[in-house]
């Protein structure tokens, strides 16, 4: 076997590399912001005494976890588009990874929540603290200190996830590297620069997460616990 490597040949193509990668790194930004919101909302709605809300939750909930996330996204692009509604693939990528990270989001979330002993929720009450500033101070930022770490995962996942957008034409990483191995004939070369590459926006983003962690929960620095 005479197996020769012609990375030169491929790295010529550097500036879309970059711009592959700053593409993935923009859709997981906004599919992170926009999932934790909509995961903590369900939640939220999946702890109600309303049956008809912690239903339309848990049937969210498990759609999408049971779902794989190609026919999710392909639900969203064709969908949207047999109602007249046509978006860029982009803004159909982020809506599907919000969709289906929202979902997992949910269910790490809710373990949080669980996770706040009753008594302290007692104890605010008889402080005479506020609904609001009992969820807010006492519910909220404890849960989400306590999951931090399987959320700060759950959104890396995320974003490597995200290289199955490129099936609906979203330039992300794995999309450009489609277009670079098919003009170069150099697949093997060109996947193993975008392996590198994912590697490293992995690292970027545990690096990003692990300094927010500090900002958030200050306690965990003082006493040395793990983000």
């Amino acid at each position: 076997m005479n197996l020769q490597l012609d990375f030169p040949a491929v790295l010529e193509r550097w500036p879309s590399f970059l711009a592959g990668a700053a593409l993935t790194l923009e859709l997981a930004f906004f599919a992170t912001v926009l999932g934790a919101l909509l995961g903590t909302l369900a939640a939220v709605g999946r702890g109600t005494r309303n049956s008809l809300i912690a239903g339309a939750c848990k049937v969210y909930v498990e759609t999408i976890r049971n779902t794989p996330l190609l026919v999710q996204i392909f639900l969203v692009y064709f969908g949207l588009a047999s109602l007249g509604l046509k978006y860029s693939a982009f803004t159909v990528a982020v809506a599907a990874l919000t969709i289906n990270v929202g979902a997992y989001t949910a269910e790490i979330m809710r373990a949080g929540f669980e996770a706040i002993p009753r008594g302290q929720i007692e104890a605010a009450e008889g402080l005479a603290l506020s609904r609001l500033q009992i969820y807010w101070h006492i519910i909220l930022l404890p849960a989400i200190e306590k999951v931090y770490p399987a959320l700060t995962s759950q959104f890396v996942l995320l974003m490597l996830a995200s290289s199955v957008c490129s099936q609906i034409s979203a330039e992300e990483l794995t999309a450009v590297a489609n277009y670079i191995q098919s003009d170069t004939y150099r697949a093997f070369e060109t996947y193993i620069i975008v392996a590198v590459l994912y590697v490293i926006l992995s690292l970027v983003m545990r690096a990003g997460f692990w300094s927010l962690g500090l900002v958030l929960f200050p306690r965990r620095r003082r006493l040395g616990t793990p983000l």
